[in-house]
């Protein structure tokens, strides 16, 4: 069996979501296997003295940064730490003497991942030099501004350039870690946890952290129908009549719903439904264009690349490009 040294860094002020959410994605994957799974998560800080999190839940740490000296890590987690001044503005904190031991147990890590703010950390240690790299949309102009040799992309909620991966939002953990078992042991098991965790495989790490389901956010149980009629029958010849009639009300309803209720018309909500689905499908498929613009119901290949261009402004092909996960 192999064996996979995970590494959780703490130190003060860490956000919690980010320590506890790795561990618990893993410990899920054993359930699902016959074999151990080789993985060995250890939280590490300077000390072993607790260490108070940012939620004020103190967290005893398993081993110290020196008593790592000379191990080999498989996963280095790296989460985030901020702080809020009287005006509410948000900054990330990167203290120098974790920066410093992260830039050591980097050295002999497969795989370095940063969570939310935890980029930071990753750049203040030279790991993101040259890199394009996300972290929390809140101090995304942070990072650029003082790190310019970083290429920031603030909308993807994670990216993988190379061995080293970042996590966008404080719950992109669980993104960051489906991704890492997918990677390890294969989309199949990753399905099964992410089940087991009530979430989906992986919101693709392409995927915007505003994306249609969490802007729009509606607020009757009649709207919500509506649209989970859309995106389990995006294949289908949508029209205000057809939605208007699963909904038993008239086409000018409809239209006032959308309007009131998403802010949008259905014709364009239907075509950022369809838009998500692609996405989706060229980050984690092999499909062809044909089929990803069949199965998501733009019909043709133009028709499919002209709502990228509109919605993103670039191809379907450039878009799987840049955001697939594992090249084909």
């Amino acid at each position: 069996m192999i064996e996979r040294l995970v590494v959780v860094a703490l130190f003060e002020r860490v956000d919690l979501l980010d320590v506890t959410g790795p561990p618990e994605v893993f410990s899920l994957l054993q359930r699902e296997m016959d074999e151990p799974t080789g993985y060995r998560v250890v939280l590490a800080a300077e000390t072993l003295d607790p260490v108070t999190t940012s939620a004020g839940v103190r967290v005893l740490p398993d081993t110290t940064f020196e008593d790592l000296t000379g191990r080999r890590i498989d996963t280095l987690i790296v989460p985030g730490s901020v702080e809020v001044d009287e005006h509410r503005r948000v900054r990330a904190v990167a203290d120098p003497t974790v920066v410093e031991r992260i830039g050591e147990l980097a050295a002999r890590t497969r795989r370095v991942t940063s969570v939310c703010v935890g980029a930071h950390i990753l750049a203040a240690a030279g790991l993101l030099d040259g890199r394009r790299a996300t972290t929390h949309w809140s101090t995304a102009a942070q990072l650029a501004d003082e790190h310019p040799e970083i290429e920031v992309d603030a909308d993807p909620i994670f990216i993988r350039d190379g061995d080293v991966w970042t996590g966008a939002g404080i719950s992109s953990c669980l993104d960051l870690s489906l991704a890492f078992v997918a990677d390890d042991f294969g989309a199949e098991l990753a399905q099964r946890v992410a089940r087991q965790l009530v979430v989906y495989l992986k919101r693709p790490g392409g995927q915007s952290q505003f994306s249609v389901p969490l802007v729009q956010i509606a607020t009757s149980t009649r709207v919500d129908e509506l649209r989970l009629f859309i995106a389990e029958h995006l294949s289908d010849h949508l029209t205000v009549e057809s939605l208007a009639e699963s909904l038993h009300i008239s086409d000018r309803q409809l239209t006032r719903v959308f309007k009131q209720e998403l802010g949008t018309t259905p014709g364009a909500y239907i075509e950022q439904a369809r838009v998500e689905a692609a996405k989706n499908r060229l980050e984690t498929s092999d499909d062809t264009l044909d089929r990803v613009a069949a199965l998501c119901g733009f019909g043709t290949v133009d028709t499919l690349a002209r709502a990228f261009r509109r919605s993103l402004g670039i191809t379907p092909g450039e878009y799987r490009q840049r955001f697939r996960l594992q090249p084909t």
